[in-house]
């Protein structure tokens, strides 16, 4: 059979989700919003929290219906479509932006963006949260296709401790997982271990 797993235990106010040969890469910090995990998939998200966890609720549920019903696990860009439904029809109830990764059997490694508005657009990596707006000079020049598993790690470490720097609602530490066909992994970086060319965090 085919398993759901929902944990909302990524919580973020700055994310960064890149994909490379083989997987994707999803990052956050440590505060304020929420990441879900389903499948082999996560969903990153910034904004209203209760609205967060409404959407990714009925995805969740969704989802699990349909793969059910195709008696195989569902492909990533189905669970970012759902998403966009939903959030198009709600879009006025609605105060938060998505984010949409994974691996599927189909397509391998993807990452969507899903916006209130309707639009979903797939993209070799993506930032959200209220920290992203001061990274995306960052992202635009390391990020890039055909990133090997060690350089989109590294690249999406330094962003989001560029971002947690200069955000101050951003929290110190950064969640990391990666996402293959064998599972996703899980890193935690304190930020006392966080460092970049332009400064170090000196305490958690």
């Amino acid at each position: 059979g085919v398993e759901s797993n929902s944990r909302p235990d990524l919580l973020s106010q700055s994310a960064t989700d890149g994909r490379y040969e083989g997987g994707v890469v999803i990052g956050s910090d440590s505060r304020a919003s929420k990441c879900s995990f389903f499948f082999l998939m996560f969903c990153c998200m910034a904004g209203s929290l209760a609205d967060a966890q409404a959407v990714t609720n009925a995805v969740i549920h969704q989802l699990s219906f349909h793969s059910m019903q195709m008696e195989e696990p569902p492909l990533v860009k189905s669970a970012a479509a759902i998403m966009r439904s939903f959030c198009y029809t709600h879009q006025d109830e609605l105060s938060a932006r998505f984010i949409m990764a994974g691996w599927d059997h189909i397509n391998g490694p993807q990452v969507f963006t899903v916006s209130l508005g309707g639009i979903i657009l797939e993209q070799e990596f993506t930032v959200g949260g209220s920290g992203s707006s001061f990274i995306y000079g960052y992202a635009d020049a390391k990020f890039k296709p055909g990133m090997t598993r060690e350089e989109c790690l590294t690249s999406t470490t330094n962003a989001l401790t560029l971002a947690m720097d200069r955000d101050n609602v951003s929290g110190v530490i950064v969640h990391l997982a990666i996402v293959t066909e064998k599972g996703a992994e899980r890193q935690l970086i304190p930020g006392n271990k966080l460092c970049v060319k332009f400064f170090c965090f000196t305490k958690a």
